[in-house]
């Protein structure tokens, strides 16, 4: 086992580095990293961008990064809450074990997630927000990046407000030296305003430089959400449980094997603003059901083989990597409704509805440095099976129906198969170029849906689409030292119609029922950027400006009778500013801060039974959003503690969909917030760390534009975390 110099793992799960890993603490003269809050020394490395390791300020795209030492230090509840301080993102949140982010203007299925490089979406995700990033356990993620804008050059489908990559926790056992190792983590998270507990095990073991496994466990229970100004929120508690594990094994110097498995479960996550234990705010109208809640189960499993440095040995193949995956995500809803609201119980309804999907990929990549420049280019392919379905009955026991489908048709298949280049050089010795271009095949086929148009007879429906996508992108060199760049680019994007899209039948809005909508065609985006970046010893920073141009997007129709159908009648653009920074005074102290700006049109139908289609405002696009820090640590960064701010402008430009959701939207829009938080950690031995935050100091009320429940008042969070 390798001897240790000094352990920097967590403060609450705190150091980003894994438990045994071991690094010299810097000097006080070594410059920090480039993060919001500075403290480590190696410039940031990003893959998610070029789909290759690459500098990130000489990639040529803007790359939010959260490390695992800010994970930790940030005392992350959940994915989607990990990101609610990083540049243009508003992080909606139809309930409490629900978040959807908002990435320029972008959210639900218009997002891609990826783990580990695998496309985590699939074709039953729906339009706005939903629940499926909060379905990824936070705590088996090392870090994760974020690149905002459209990937679907490099990435397919849905990648058009923002592509996130998580990067799952592993041995890190190259690291190691020869020998057998062994290494743990135990840590604890509480939290006084959800009155909730987590409490996560890890173990790592192997042998230095050959083979190593890491094994995590976490259990959650998070009770109601005490919010400032209306106090406990009924039913926004839930249980979670996950486990993850890694094996990677080095074949040669050259070859890894890696085998990934991770799978989470949560019971009983309501959605409460469609319910009875909902709580008017701002004008808000409450549901009528009795019970809206989810049970909600996934898996990953993959297997890679992952080569680097080849020198030759496959010809002119420098690095390749292929991947087999295996997904499952089971969704279960009980639902007690009243078909007449006023009537007595016994005019409740029950119903149940699940969607179960199994998900096959496979992925190949491969990379070629020639004289000519870099070629990254490869093939992907996803396979999606579907069972949906339903069942409906009165209290009394009497049967009331058997669904055709659930949420979406049943007996369904879906494909989406690419291939993909990207290429890179460098014109002279400042300006470097990157061209991109995918071609992608995607079909449908579902067994059994009720198709509107034939009065919701069983009806069964194939269709296919193909999409050629491109790209260019240069960085030029502002100096010699590579401290300040400027990078253009435009880039086309696309979203083929999902399962969701074409078969759904569900509830959307508030109250609004979703009819299933065959015959739309694929979404087109075209992105334009520019901006710059800054890299010195005191300053980091970055300034942008993007405008995505839409058209055909899928919008919803109203026809009467709370229904809606979907076509591709929209057109419009989301344009906006982002500016970040950070000013490093010293080893000890530090300013940082962003400001966005982000607004845009798209056509909508105002109102039922009209064809007549309007210019809107995007909706639920929050104008303006900043966040300022300071930050000060001792300059072994044993101890440390940071004074910040998130706000958020009002949101009161509503559209005809805002205005129909009166169960998530206030009747005058959504109110601005000042969040006031003050954080800070001691690794009191290289064994022990704790950390202790006093979160939404001011004891602001408020609640993310679009949600349906309130965030938590003022409150205490604290972590301990020991490492062995």
């Amino acid at each position: 086992m390798m001897q240790k110099k000094y352990i920097l793992t967590p403060l609450f799960a705190l150091a980003g580095l894994l438990p045994g890993q071991t690094v010299e603490l810097p000097a006080a003269t070594d410059k920090p990293k480039k993060e919001e809050s500075a403290s480590a020394v190696l410039p940031e490395i990003v893959v998610t961008a070029t789909r290759t390791e690459e500098e990130s300020i000489k990639v040529p795209a803007q790359v939010r990064q959260l490390s695992a030492k800010q994970l930790q230090e940030r005392q992350v509840r959940s994915l989607p809450e990990a990101l609610k301080e990083l540049p243009g993102v508003n992080v909606q949140k139809t309930a409490n074990a629900q978040g959807s982010p908002y990435i320029r203007g972008f959210t639900g299925f218009r997002n891609l997630a990826l783990i580990d490089g695998i496309r985590f979406n699939n074709s039953t995700f729906r339009d706005g927000p939903n629940q499926y990033w909060n379905t990824i356990d936070s705590y088996a993620i090392d870090h994760l990046e974020l690149v905002p804008g459209q990937g679907s050059v490099l990435y397919g489908s849905d990648a058009i407000g923002g592509t996130l990559n998580l990067f799952t926790k592993s041995s890190n056992f190259r690291e190691e030296s020869p020998g057998y190792f062994f290494h743990g983590l135990t840590s604890w998270r509480g939290s006084t305003a959800e009155e909730s507990n987590v409490g996560r095990q890890e173990f790592q073991f192997g042998e230095g430089g050959k083979w190593g496994l890491h094994l995590g466990a976490s259990l959650k229970s998070f009770g109601n959400v005490h919010a400032a100004g209306i106090g406990d929120q009924p039913e926004t508690g839930y249980d979670e449980w996950a486990y993850d594990l890694r094996l990677d094994v080095a074949l040669d110097d050259h070859w890894t094997l890696t085998a990934v498995h991770q799978q989470l479960r949560q019971n009983d996550a309501w959605r409460t603003h469609q319910t009875r234990e909902g709580i008017s705010w701002h004008g808000t109208t409450i549901g009528n059901d009795t019970k809206r809640a989810y049970d909600q189960e996934r898996s990953l499993s993959y297997l890679r083989l992952d080569g680097h440095d080849l020198d030759n040995s496959l010809g002119f193949i420098d690095a390749a990597s292929f991947t087999v995956s295996l997904q499952s995500a089971n969704e279960y809803e009980h639902r007690v409704r009243y078909d007449q609201p006023g009537t007595p119980p016994p005019a409740d309804r029950v119903d149940y509805s699940q969607v179960e999907l199994r998900t096959l990929g496979l992925d190949l990549q491969l990379q070629s440095d020639t004289s000519l420049g870099r070629f990254i280019y490869g093939v992907d392919y996803y396979r999606d099976w579907v069972s949906s379905g339903s069942q409906r009955y009165r209290r009394n026991g009497t049967l009331h129906s058997m669904g055709v489908q659930g949420p979406v048709g049943d007996d369904a298949t879906y494909d989406l198969l690419g291939a993909f280049l990207n290429y890179e050089v460098d014109l002279g010795s400042r300006v470097h170029l990157f061209l991109g271009a995918r071609e992608t095949y995607a079909r449908a086929d579902i067994g059994r849906f009720n198709n509107p148009a034939t009065a919701a007879a069983v009806d069964s429906f194939t269709d296919d689409w193909t999409n050629f996508s491109a790209s260019g992108r240069m960085v030029v060199d502002l100096d010699e030292q590579d401290h300040f760049k400027l990078f253009v680019g435009i880039s086309q994007g696309f979203r083929a119609p999902n399962l969701s899209d074409l078969s759904r039948l569900d509830t959307a809005l508030s109250g609004e029922t979703e009819l299933p909508s065959p015959e739309l065609d694929p979404e087109q985006f075209i992105n334009y950027e520019i901006g710059l970046k800054a890299e010195t010893e005191h300053f980091s920073g970055s300034l942008s400006y993007f405008y995505t141009q839409m058209e055909d997007v899928i919008i919803r129709r109203p026809i009467g009778g709370n229904a809606a159908i979907k076509d591709n009648a929209g057109e419009g653009y989301i344009q906006g500013v982002e500016f970040t920074g950070e000013v490093r005074f010293n080893s000890s102290w530090s300013i940082f801060g962003h400001v966005t700006w982000t607004e845009g049109r798209l056509d909508q139908y105002p109102r039922a039974n009209d064809p007549t289609i309007r210019q809107e405002n995007a909706s639920r696009v929050v104008p303006w959003m900043g966040r300022a820090g300071i930050r000060w640590q001792t300059a072994d960064r044993r101890i440390w503690t940071e004074l910040v701010s998130l706000s958020h402008s009002q949101y009161d430009h509503l559209t005809s969909g805002d205005l129909r959701d009166t169960q998530r939207m206030p009747r005058d829009g959504n109110p601005s917030f000042n969040l006031v938080s003050l954080r800070g950690g001691w690794q009191i031995t290289p064994n022990l760390g704790v950390t202790l935050a006093v979160e939404n100091l001011l004891d602001e009320e408020y609640r993310y534009t679009g949600s349906g429940s309130n965030e938590p008042g003022l409150g205490v969070v604290g972590g301990v975390t020991l490492t062995f």
